[in-house]
């Protein structure tokens, strides 16, 4: 497979360059692609969401002697030779779907130049395609000049970035700690007319700022995100095993964890699901991250049967109003969808989308869909006139805690 990724960052700028100029003398049947993944809004341009985005065009690789360039703004630059238009573009509309709840991969303006993805006919437009090349390989050597100067002021207060040594390090405390100290729960409920919230059931989930302030304070344990994945698979174990031992009476049924499709396939996961009493698995909700499902659609598949044939529930993490409407989620085998609350969501200068985005609900199902990061009033009379019932949030907390100092007020002393 011709493919061009560095991770090192250096040279990847000046490799499109030089090969950009090498093709001024073979530019027949080539195409190039330019994915402006650097416009996305941050959340969505970690590096397992670029490299997944890199993995669409594999196949295309190796049947069109395609090149792919990972530049370090995020970009990427797919290369390929006598591929139809149709071919890569189908490749594109699956990149939309993927980045689907950013307002760039949304924007299908037929009228407006597409600002996802810039293509370039290279016997037609070679000189524009190698002027971008310049460009990029221009800017990438003004950013590392800039890096070089701030690295001269001296030294600063940031946390470092993990590397694999502090991983290792840091798994290796993570398997002999106590984690019960960052161990947290988070009430989903049901707001149903004026009645305060019912908790219908807990997320439980490790405070990652608390672990990284008990271990490791000087890193930014975050800072990669393939190595934060390796340690979320080991936190999910350890969870798992904690649950699996914990004699605490509300951990025993009614509660969602939220795990890496890798852990569902582990022996971890096999132990905790044969150490449950008979009928607690269809109250567990098993929470998936959407990344994590299309990344390997398989692997999901597999996963997602064997949770229903056990009887567990799934979820759908991370859904947001644009991805919401596509969606299916009877299709994809979900019980549930968890979306999340952005303040824009109730902007009453959008009611074409308004109403798109009500109709999206109505398909997944009112009481399917959990409001999460309600952190504000808005949120709740948000979702209460959407029809939704179900919320999770700082907000909800909030009134959980009022209720219950209420009824300790009104119980006899």
């Amino acid at each position: 497979m011709k493919q061009m990724i560095d991770d090192q960052a250096a040279s990847i700028e000046s490799l499109l360059l030089d090969y950009a100029r090498r093709l001024a003398r073979h530019p027949g049947g080539r195409r190039a692609i330019i994915i402006h993944l650097s416009r996305l809004r941050p959340d969505n341009r970690r590096a397992h969401h670029i490299r997944i985005a890199a993995n669409t065009f594999e196949a295309l690789v190796k049947q069109f002697d395609g090149q792919i360039f990972l530049l370090q703004n995020a970009d990427i630059v797919f290369v390929c030779k006598d591929a139809s238009i149709a071919v890569i573009d189908d490749a594109i509309m699956r990149l939309r779907y993927l980045f689907g709840d950013d307002p760039l991969a949304a924007e299908l303006d037929e009228s407006a130049p597409d600002r996802f993805a810039t293509w370039c006919d290279l016997e037609r437009d070679y000189q524009e395609f190698l002027a971008l090349a310049e460009e990029m390989y221009e800017r990438e050597v003004k950013r590392k000049k800039r890096i070089a100067a701030i690295a001269g002021d001296g030294p600063r207060e940031e946390r470092k970035p993990m590397d694999p040594a502090a991983l290792a390090e840091l798994v290796g405390a993570v398997q002999r700690a106590d984690l019960s100290n960052v161990l947290r729960r988070q009430s989903i409920c049901a707001i149903m007319g004026d009645e305060a919230p019912k908790p219908v059931f807990r997320e439980i989930y490790i405070s990652i700022a608390e672990l990284r302030d008990a271990i490791m304070p000087r890193r930014d344990i975050a800072s990669d995100p393939w190595l934060f994945q390796h340690l979320t698979q080991h936190l999910d174990r350890r969870v798992l095993a904690m649950l699996r031992k914990n004699d605490e009476q509300a951990l025993a049924h009614s509660y969602s964890l939220n795990l890496n499709i890798s852990t569902l396939l582990s022996q971890e996961f096999h132990q905790f699901d044969q150490s449950l009493r008979a009928g607690a698995r269809g109250s567990i909700v098993i929470e998936l991250q959407k990344v994590d499902i299309f990344a390997d659609l398989g692997a999901y598949i597999f996963a997602r049967d064997f949770l229903k044939e056990r009887g567990y529930r799934v979820c759908l993490d991370g859904v947001s109003e644009v991805t919401l409407g596509f969606i299916d989620r009877e299709r994809l085998g979900l019980d549930l969808l968890k979306m999340f609350w952005t303040p824009d969501m109730a902007d009453p200068l959008r009611s074409e989308r308004t109403t798109a985005f009500r109709e999206a609900i109505d398909r997944a199902g009112r009481s399917r869909i959990i409001l999460a990061r309600c952190d504000s009033e808005d949120a709740v009379a948000f979702g209460r006139a959407a029809g939704l019932r179900l919320f999770q949030g700082r907000h909800i907390d909030r009134l959980l805690s009022a209720a219950a100092a209420a009824g300790a007020k009104s119980r006899p002393g």
